[in-house]
């Protein structure tokens, strides 16, 4: 073992330094190196705290203040300077620190006055989720503006609705876009809790016991954006609900774009032909040349299992952690960073190959004229001529069975034929039995006929429309 150095935030107490292994295995500056707007913020807003409680003079802030100005300018400008002060750095902090001694002698530790890194992270972390919601919402609006651009433009195009994969009743082409459009909206509240549940800051929490030297929360608060505090300072640097908070918003996110991406695999395939894949969001094979492989769609379904891996990951490591700041903790931003990079390249892919993507009319047009799709209208003829739905829906099955054992359609199907079953069946049946007239009794808010579509159109554009998106710092 070597004699311990003097360079470290915590070594006053050690005798030799950490093994070189578990000195490596320890650090997260790799990591965190990513908070470090955040960290800046953070000292910027505390010097400012100290300065009140007779801590700092007033020179002394602006001198830090510069300091931590040219640090962050430094580092975003300076590649080589950020590798080589980051080398030895433990984390974020350690490195903010070193640079401002680099900048300002002995007098850069005097920052840390009164504060500790687990009051730090927790609050350069709940930062970071707050921008981070605000610039996956942004997204989730291009997303949603993609789909009522697709639907507006195929308003007058039907296709087959499908149950257990089976084709069911005729919707429109745009009515299904909508509730793809329905699922992400419901994403963006979660969005918003997640941020909601970020916004407290922790600073003046300590390490866990609250601080000594009667610093102003509310001002330091204030000074980072937050809208409050938070209420208990062992809770404070142990909480992490706010980060799991997100990635169960990104984990919704995820699970709604899987099951888009599995819709548009299936219709780009040969045997529904629904929709004809853009040349940009798609790919073709090493070997047949005449394939259009729709890998855009395929990698989002695939690396949603990432998203949900990750949330699953952030609980197993929280879950039986004793109360406060435990090392554990460190855990909580490596798959959190991943799975928004993750889900920020996946929006906007999907944004990307929805709004490029042609659908395929005459296709969808004719499955949807398939006359077995009508069977539900031929039902609810007969419901209108005083039959019992459970009657009339016995009936259609036995004119269908009769019609399958002959091979001709229900449309085709004579009129005494009909009545030879049920004697409701009246010469009227065939203006039921029109698939524009099967998609205009869907009339109800929220159905699929032409006008409910076009008002549920105007009330998402509405919705999208009503107020900006808050922004936070892109990431």
């Amino acid at each position: 073992m070597t004699e311990r150095k003097d360079d470290r935030l915590w070594g006053g107490r050690f005798e030799r330094e950490p093994n070189a292994q578990f000195d490596a295995f320890q650090r997260s500056f790799a990591v965190d190196r990513r908070l470090l707007p955040y960290e800046i913020a953070v000292d910027r807003a505390w010097a400012k705290a100290l300065e009140p409680i007779g801590i700092f003079t007033a020179a002394e802030v602006r001198q830090t203040l510069g300091a931590l100005d040219r640090i962050l300018e430094r580092a975003k400008t300076d590649a080589a300077w950020f590798e080589k002060t980051g080398t030895g750095a433990e984390d974020v902090h350690h490195f903010v620190e070193k640079a401002l001694v680099e900048e300002l002698g002995p007098f850069g530790w005097k920052l840390h006055t009164g504060r500790s890194r687990n009051e730090l992270v927790a609050t350069d972390f709940r930062l970071l989720v707050i921008d981070a919601a605000a610039e996956i919402q942004r997204q989730l609006d291009e997303l949603l503006n993609a789909l009522l651009t697709q639907a507006k433009e195929h308003l007058s195009v039907p296709m087959a609705g499908m149950t257990h994969m089976q084709h069911a009743q005729p919707i429109l082409l745009s009515h299904f876009l909508l509730a793809h459009a329905e699922a992400f909206t419901r994403d963006i509240p979660r969005l918003q809790h997640a941020a909601a549940s970020a916004d407290a800051c922790p600073m003046g929490s300590g390490a866990l016991a609250g601080n000594s030297f009667g610093v102003d929360r509310n001002a330091i608060a204030r000074e980072l954006g937050f809208s409050r505090i938070t209420a208990n300072s062992l809770d404070a640097v142990g909480d992490r609900d706010f980060a799991l908070d997100y990635l169960f918003a990104l984990t919704g996110i995820t699970t709604h774009l899987s099951r888009l991406a599995e819709d548009f695999i299936i219709f780009a395939s040969q045997e529904f032909s629904y929709v004809i894949l853009p040349d940009e969001y798609s790919t073709g094979s090493s070997l047949m040349p005449q394939k259009k492989n729709p890998d855009a769609w395929e990698l989002i379904r695939g690396k949603s299992g990432r998203i949900s891996g990750a949330l699953l990951a952030l609980l197993t490591t929280l879950k039986g952690l004793p109360t406060s700041y435990q090392r554990d903790l460190q855990e909580d931003k490596e798959a959190l960073f991943a799975a928004h990079d993750q889900v920020a390249d996946m929006v906007a892919v999907a944004t990307g190959a929805l709004a490029s993507t042609k659908f395929n009319a005459e296709r969808l047009r004719a499955a949807a004229s398939n006359p077995a799709l009508l069977a539900t209208e031929a039902a609810d003829y007969l419901v209108r001529k005083g039959i019992p739905f459970r009657q009339a829906h016995d009936i259609v099955g036995k004119v269908l069975r009769q019609a399958e054992k002959q091979g001709v359609s229900l449309m085709a199907w004579p009129l005494d034929k009909l009545k030879d079953i049920s004697p409701a069946f009246e010469a009227d049946l065939v203006k039921s039995l029109r698939l524009d007239a099967a998609l205009s009794a869907k009339k109800v808010p929220g159905g699929t006929a032409p006008e409910s579509v076009r008002a549920a159109i105007a009330d998402l554009e509405a919705r999208l429309n009503k107020k900006a998106i808050k922004t936070g710092a892109k990431l």
